[in-house]
């Protein structure tokens, strides 16, 4: 799947790690959320549009570089709000939307119940933030929901992958990348990625998982 890629990084790696572990508790979940997520999008930010800028320095003028387009982040609640502050660390003026999407327990379909999106596109490049792409529906209906908004460029950015969602992912959409920490063995008959790292919404919020 030419449009996967996964970050090998060995930060990246060791962070992913100590996430899996269960004896990991939420606070330290959290942490490790925000800070792998920053390394995540510097690998999904390299094809962003830059513009050629001159600015003063205390010692005359300096030719540099500003991103040309704005940025929205895309979390798709609950689990994907453990990225945003992560995302936010790079992209301290981008536009944040917050997308309500969850699997129904039984036929595994996603459901939308959140989508405060407005009339028109106010971004260039949304990234969307989802710690798991399992079944890859909760994925495919986030791009469905930013393309028929008009977003010109998306990126789904997470850290765990499932064979089976990212087939179902590409046959949707070919053309959005995906980029991730690592992609896993396979779904279990829960649509749980195994050995993946559980729940990521209740590791990091500290509810029982179901």
């Amino acid at each position: 799947m030419p449009r996967v890629q996964i970050v090998r990084h060995p930060v990246v790696q060791h962070k992913l790690t100590e996430l899996r572990d269960q004896r990991t508790g939420p606070k330290r979940f959290r942490e490790l959320l925000r800070e792998i997520t920053p390394l995540l999008l510097y690998e999904a930010t390299r094809d962003l549009e830059v513009e050629e800028v001159v600015v003063a320095t205390p010692m005359g003028e300096a030719r540099g570089h500003r991103l040309r387009w704005t940025i929205g982040l895309v979390p798709i609640l609950r689990a994907g709000l453990g990225m945003a502050e992560g995302a936010l660390q790079v992209f301290p003026e981008a536009q944040v939307w917050h997308l309500g999407l969850y699997r129904d327990e039984h036929t595994l379909q996603p459901i939308a119940y959140y989508n405060r999106l407005p009339p028109r596109p106010t971004v260039a490049w949304c990234f969307i933030l989802d710690p798991m792409l399992a079944t890859g529906g909760s994925a495919v209906a986030a791009v469905d929901i930013l393309k028929r908004w008009g977003v010109p460029r998306v990126v789904f950015v997470g850290l765990i992958a499932a064979p089976e969602g990212l087939k179902r992912f590409e046959a949707a959409h070919p053309d959005i990348p995906v980029v991730v920490a690592a992609v896993d063995d396979r779904l279990n008959d829960r649509g749980f990625i195994v050995p993946g790292l559980g729940d990521a919404g209740d590791r990091q919020f500290g509810t029982a998982s179901g």
